[in-house]
C-alpha cells in the first residue's frame, strides 16, 4: 500500500509512482474503517495535501488564493478573506463568474452554522405569457427562457451577499476587501492555459454583443495563454462600490446603468427590483453519513440532491476501492434518484412547498435504496443544465470557515456587459410551463445549482468543501465525501479520484483514462450508457468539476486539497 508513515515522515516506496487510482492492486484503497478522518490516510495523490495551522484558502485560481492569504495575514478572518477572493475571481475568471451574478455560502463562526442566500429573483414585472411570446428559443416545440439577452437576467445578488457576509462576520472594511481585485484589474494578470481554453470555448456563445466583445475579446478573439488581461472598467465599478457603498449598485448610478442595459435588450428589470433586493440568512439542511454530518444550503439550491443520495448510499456497504464497479453503480443510481426528486419538487421555498423532511428521512432513503438492483433503474432523472461557477473556501486559525459559490450561470452569462462585468442569465433556469414547480413568477428565485458544503462531527466543524460545475456539484460532492469516509483518503487524494458525471437517462460520463477497462465494461453490462473521456470532451462539452477542500483536525491543523483538473491551489500559513 502507498501509505504515509507519520513516524518516519516519508512516503512508501510506491507512493510516487504516478499510477492512476484503480490502475493496479498496488494503488487500491484499503484503509480500515477506523482510519477515516485520521492519519494514516492512504497517500495516492499526484500531489500532497497542504498543511498549516493559522489559516488556509483553497480556490480555482492561484492569484485569488494568494489574495485570501494576504487578507488573513493582515488580520482578517475567514469572512474577510472569502469576500476578497470572490471579488478577485470575478476578474481572473470572468467567463465563470461575475459581480453581476449570484452567490451562495455556508458559514461557521463561533460554533454556529448559517446559510447565506445571495441569489436574485425574477423582475417584479416578469410575466410568463410575455416571456413565451417574446422567446425565440424552444425545447420540444415549447418556448423556453432565452439563455442570453435581457430576458435571461435576474436581480444580481452577489454584491449584496458578499457585503452581508462581511457585515455580519468580517473584521475589515468592505472597501479594503475589494482592493486586491481593483489593483489586479487595473494592472492585468496573465491568462492561464486552462482559462484560455475555456475562454475560447465560451466566447462564441455571446460574442455578438458588442460590449462583451470590447471587454473580453482581443480583436474579436479570446486571449491566448500568457496574455496579460486587464479590465479597467471593472476596476472602476469595484472602486465605485468601495467608495459609494453597495447602494450605487442597488439603485444608484451603477444600478441605473444595469437597468438601462437590460431594458435595451428586451428585459423587464426595473430599478425598484435592485432597490428592494437583500440576501437572506437561513439555517443549513443536513444529514448524517456514517457518523459524519454533511451540511448543505437549503432550496432554492440543489444541496438536497447530495444529501438524499448520501442517505440512499448509507443503506449499502460500499467497496473501499473508489473505482469498484459495484460502488460506482450504486453511486450513479443514488444520484439519479436525487435528481429525479429534485426535478419534481425543487424550487423557491417561498413560492412552493418542498417536502424536505420526507425526502431526507431515513425511511424514505431505505425505500429508495430498495429500488437499486444490479442493473440501472428508471427514475425519469435529468441532471440539468451545465453552468460556469467558481468555488472557494477559507478556514482561519480560530476554526471559522466560509464555503462559497459564485456564478453568472452559463459562460459569460447573459452576454450583457455593464461597467466591465457581465449580467447573469439565471432566469434561463425558470420553466415557462405555468404548471411546473419551477415556473417563472414575478419576484421568485429560480432553481439553483450552487451548493457549498461543510462537514461536522458531533457538532464540531471538520471540513469546508465544494465541487463546482453545474450538475456535477451534488454528484461530485457525493464522490468526494465517499472518498473521505468510505475510502479514508486525505483531502487531496479524495479530489484526485477519477469521477463519473451523470447526464440524463442512462448516460454517464467516466474519466476512463484512469478507470480500468473491465470496470467500464461491467457498468455497460449493468445498463449504463458510458461515455468515455474521448467521447465526452468534444467542443463546448462540460467537465468533471472543480473541487476544493479544507479539513480541520481536532487539534486545529488545517489540511487542504485543490482540484488537480484545473488551476486550483490550496495555500496556508
Amino acid at each position: 500500500m502507498n501509505r504515509f508513515d507519520p513516524e518516519e515522515g516519508v512516503l512508501g516506496a510506491d507512493a510516487s509512482s504516478g499510477e492512476g487510482i484503480g490502475a493496479s492492486e498496488e494503488t487500491s484503497v484499503s484503509p480500515t474503517a477506523d482510519s477515516a478522518f485520521e492519519y494514516p490516510w492512504q497517500f495516492i495523490s499526484r500531489r500532497s495535501a497542504v498543511m498549516a495551522r493559522n489559516g488556509m484558502v483553497a480556490t480555482s485560481h492561484p492569484l485569488a488564493a494568494q489574495t485570501g492569504v494576504r487578507i488573513l495575514l493582515k488580520g482578517g478572518n475567514a469572512a474577510d478573506a472569502a469576500v476578497a477572493v470572490a471579488a478577485e475571481l470575478s476578474f481572473v475568471e470572468p467567463h465563470m463568474t461575475t459581480i453581476g451574478g449570484d452567490m451562495i455560502a455556508l458559514t461557521h463562526f463561533d460554533g454556529e452554522y448559517k446559510a447565506l442566500n445571495g441569489s436574485g429573483f425574477a423582475p417584479k414585472a416578469a410575466d410568463i405569457e410575455t416571456y413565451r411570446e417574446r422567446s425565440d428559443e424552444s425545447e420540444d416545440g415549447e418556448p423556453i427562457v432565452p439563455s442570453e439577452g435581457g430576458l435571461s437576467v435576474t436581480v444580481p445578488g452577489a454584491v449584496d451577499g458578499l457585503y452581508r457576509l462581511a457585515e455580519r462576520y468580517g473584521t475589515l472594511e468592505f472597501a479594503e476587501l475589494l482592493g486586491p481585485a481593483i489593483d489586479h484589474a487595473r494592472q492585468g494578470v496573465p491568462v492561464t492555459e486552462y482559462i484560455a481554453s475555456q475562454w475560447e470555448s465560451a466566447a462564441p456563445r455571446v460574442s455578438e454583443f458588442d460590449a462583451l466583445a470590447e471587454t473580453f475579446l482581443i480583436d474579436g478573439e479570446s486571449p491566448p495563454p500568457e496574455y496579460v488581461f486587464d479590465n479597467p472598467d471593472l476596476a472602476d465599478s469595484l472602486e465605485r462600490i468601495a467608495e459609494e457603498g453597495i447602494e450605487t449598485f442597488y439603485g444608484g448610478e451603477l444600478g441605473e446603468e444595469i437597468v438601462e442595459t437590460v431594458q435595451e435588450h428586451g428585459g423587464f428589470l426595473e430599478l425598484s427590483d435592485l432597490e428592494e433586493y437583500e440576501s437572506e440568512w437561513r439555517d443549513p439542511i443536513s444529514t448524517e453519513y456514517r457518523g459524519i454530518e454533511v451540511l448543505e444550503h437549503p432550496p432554492n439550491t440543489i444541496g438536497v440532491v447530495a444529501l438524499e443520495a448520501l442517505n440512499v448510499l448509507e443503506n449499502f456497504d460500499l467497496p473501499e476501492e473508489p473505482t469498484d464497479p459495484e460502488r460506482l453503480h450504486r453511486m450513479i443510481e443514488a444520484v439519479k434518484i436525487g435528481f429525479a426528486d429534485a426535478e419534481e419538487h425543487l424550487a423557491d421555498p417561498d413560492a412552493e412547498q418542498i417536502p424536505l423532511e420526507t425526502k431526507l428521512s431515513s425511511e424514505y432513503a431505505s425505500e429508495r435504496a430498495g429500488e437499486i438492483g444490479s442493473e440501472v433503474g428508471e427514475y425519469e432523472a435529468r441532471a440539468g443544465e451545465a453552468s460556469d461557477t467558481v468555488y472557494l473556501t477559507v478556514v482561519d486559525g480560530d476554526g471559522n470557515a466560509v464555503s462559497l459559490m459564485k456564478s453568472g450561470y452559463q459562460p459569460f452569462a447573459s452576454g450583457l456587459v455593464v461597467g466591465g462585468f457581465t449580467l447573469q442569465n439565471h432566469a434561463s433556469e425558470f420553466n415557462l410551463d405555468p404548471d411546473d414547480v419551477n415556473a417563472l413568477e414575478p419576484g421568485k428565485r429560480p432553481f439553483h445549482t450552487l451548493i457549498p458544503a461543510m462537514l461536522a462531527e458531533d457538532g464540531e466543524f471538520r471540513a469546508s468543501f465544494g465541487v463546482m460545475g453545474g450538475s456535477i456539484m451534488p454528484q461530485g460532492q457525493l464522490q468526494v465525501v465517499s472518498n473521505l469516509i468510505d475510502s479514508g483518503l486525505n483531502p487531496q487524494a479524495a479530489l484526485d479520484v477519477p469521477r463519473f458525471r451523470y447526464e440524463k437517462g442512462q448516460t454517464v460520463a467516466l474519466e476512463t483514462t484512469r478507470i480500468p477497462d473491465e470496470v467500464v465494461e461491467e457498468l455497460r453490462e449493468r445498463g449504463h450508457d458510458v461515455l468515455t473521456e474521448e467521447e465526452y470532451f468534444v467542443p463546448d462539452s462540460d467537465h468533471f468539476g472543480g473541487g476544493q477542500l479544507i479539513y480541520r483536525t481536532e487539534d486545529g491543523t488545517l489540511i487542504g486539497g485543490s482540484e488537480p483538473r484545473r488551476d486550483g491551489l490550496s495555500i496556508g500559513f
